[in-house]
């Protein structure tokens, strides 16, 4: 989840307060909504216009990253003052208070005092918005792109952590490729916090990709010596207008059909009493299924969109497919149909807003000596905000988490030695699988403590109950012996890797298949 694309979940009413400009009242008024959603989405296609511009007239062959990284930075600012008034200095707040530290603490336990600190003031932010001034009103606001910024801010610690206080003997093949080797200028850090490309949606990168991008060698830390001269026979820099186009497509059409179906089927429903007295189980289920996907939608065309915009300026460039096709998919943050068809609960957050999955793997899962499933939850919940839905989302993500490894693990070998017994086992997951992310969701839409145990107490808690039993019953080798497993398994021919293979770990998570 992500509280920028919340932007576009609030409803339709255009009386919502708004702290940024009101310049767009009155296409507010004959739309029908509310006043910041506006805003977000006029800076989104200015931004989008900005990034072409950007990439034609400020071409790196054409003028300097110290240019590049002010105008980026000066139009990033400008979006953020548009969207959301003096509340946008937040960003310029958090992100100055983290430098002075890095600065300050030196190498070795600078990238601990960051995540305490871009924590605690987004924290603080998130708690002030929510029980001081608008406790409900789920829209568009400035932690959102705070939440943004907080990734950026406590991967680069990490990163410059890694690279200048840690042997290179102890990092793994996605930590090598990341780790930075010098502290970057302030200049370069407000650009890659605050730049206009992912100020309001991100998604977040790593600094070395958006360093590259900016000084025009976007893939330098990426390929290997040899796999470098051979790249440089190819196209060096391929042209991303057919991707941004089919990713703007996508993205109004997943809002033109958020729009069309969100008050269809509202989520409040499930705990409607009438609804749950009246109605039978299975048909409860299917509405909860169909409530959930239709608030979907909204999350696709936020960060759809703001993928195509980073794309048209040049960045998101990750190598070239097996048919010789260019790959912009360094920064995409969900895969739409593996989410909707995902057959396991991996998968599913495997595919969605994969950025931040990625943050949370390297801050936290990566590095977190015990019980590290449940304490990346726990940071994810507390990075999401004060809601208190977002904490038992969460609480019950990690008991199905638990559950579905252990099924993994225990009954999907029976299924594989038949292509029909795959497929039944598929079939079976994918419902499986839909129904108990709805179900753990829920209280993410709801936020609220009440009428999320409303909703758990109607369905008798009963996915908390047998996951809580799976997981206990069906035996799962600790994360050490899986991983040492995985490496006895893997020893792959270096003849047969692909040029992709070196960051691989990085680019996505790995999946059993």
């Amino acid at each position: 989840m992500s509280g920028t694309a919340g932007a576009m979940a609030a409803e339709s009413a255009p009386s919502t307060a708004c702290t940024g400009s009101s310049l767009l009242q009155p296409v507010s008024e004959i739309i029908n909504l509310p006043l910041d959603q506006v805003n977000f989405v006029v800076c989104q296609l200015c931004a989008l216009i900005s990034a072409f511009w950007f990439r034609l007239f400020l071409h790196p062959s054409k003028t300097s990253p110290f240019v590049r990284h002010v105008v980026a930075t000066v139009l990033g600012l400008y979006f953020a003052l548009f969207c959301f008034g003096w509340y946008a200095l937040h960003f310029l707040v958090q992100s100055g208070l983290t430098y002075g530290i890095m600065i300050l603490t030196g190498v070795e336990h600078m990238h601990k005092y960051s995540l305490v600190v871009a924590l605690s003031y987004l924290s603080l932010c998130q708690i002030t918005r929510v029980y001081v001034f608008d406790y409900g009103m789920y829209s568009a606001d400035f932690t959102g792109p705070m939440m943004v910024i907080t990734q950026k801010i406590t991967s680069l610690a990490f990163e410059i952590h890694d690279g200048m206080a840690r042997k290179e003997e102890h990092l793994t093949a996605g930590q090598k490729i990341l780790a930075i080797r010098r502290m970057p200028s302030l200049l370069e850090y407000f650009s890659y916090n605050c730049n206009f490309m992912g100020i309001l949606a991100g998604p977040t990168s790593s600094f070395n990709d958006y360093i590259a991008f900016i000084e025009g060698d976007p893939r330098r830390h990426r390929i290997q010596e040899a796999d470098r001269k051979s790249s440089s026979k190819s196209q060096s820099e391929p042209s991303p207008n057919m991707e941004v186009v089919r990713k703007v497509a996508t993205s109004f059409f997943c809002l033109l059909v958020f729009l069309s179906v969100c008050k269809v089927f509202p989520v409040e429903r499930n705990i409607d009493d009438d609804f749950i007295a009246n109605t039978p189980f299975y048909a409860q289920v299917v509405y909860l299924y169909l409530s959930m996907l239709t608030t979907r939608p909204k999350y696709y065309f936020v960060w759809t969109l703001a993928d195509a915009i980073n794309n048209a300026a040049g960045f998101g460039f990750n190598g070239y497919n097996c048919d010789g096709s260019p790959r912009w998919d360094l920064i995409s943050n969900l895969r739409i149909l593996n989410i909707e068809f995902a057959t396991s609960f991996k998968v599913f957050l495997d595919n969605w807003n994969i950025q931040t999955a990625h943050w949370l793997k390297r801050v936290c899962y990566e590095r977190c000596p015990y019980h590290p499933t449940a304490a990346t939850f726990i940071l994810s919940a507390m990075w999401h905000g004060a809601y208190p839905g977002y904490y038992l989302t969460f609480l019950t993500g990690i008991v199905i988490t638990l559950a579905a490894r252990a099924v993994r693990h225990n009954v999907r070998p029976y299924f594989l030695h038949s292509a029909t017994h795959k497929l039944v086992y598929d079939v079976i997951t994918w419902a499986a699988t839909q129904i108990a992310i709805c179900y753990t969701v829920v209280p993410f839409v709801l936020l609220s403590v009440g009428p999320s145990l409303k909703f758990y107490r109607s369905w008798c808690c009963c996915l908390h109950v047998g996951c809580v039993l799976l997981a206990v019953a069906l035996p799962v080798k600790p994360r050490h012996l899986r991983l040492k497993d995985r490496q006895k398994g893997r020893r792959p021919d270096p003849v047969q890797t692909p040029p992709q293979a070196a960051d691989s770990t990085y680019s996505q998570k790995e999946k059993t298949t």
